[in-house]
């Protein structure tokens, strides 16, 4: 039976450096919208909200996609892709 190397499948931590950058600027400039957004003196009102949950939905979902990017198993080729 051929086992492969645990190497080749794993993805280079220099290639990964962008995705990670990429989507570390994506959820720096969101937080700082919403926290610019929020700091608006003028007074928020409940329709406000239509905007607002999708902003954080999305939100959450960058950090944990920046998450899943910083964790060591995501150098796993098969687990990259997804």
């Amino acid at each position: 039976m051929d086992e492969q190397d645990p190497r080749e499948d794993l993805v280079e931590t220099v290639f990964r450096n962008g995705t990670v950058t990429a989507v570390g600027i994506l959820l720096a400039f969101s937080l700082g919208f919403i926290t610019h957004w929020a700091a608006n003196p003028i007074p928020w009102q409940t329709y406000h909200l239509v905007a607002v949950l999708p902003i954080l939905a999305g939100i959450a979902l960058q950090m944990r996609a920046l998450s899943l990017l910083l964790d060591t198993k995501c150098l796993q080729r098969r687990i990259y892709e997804r």
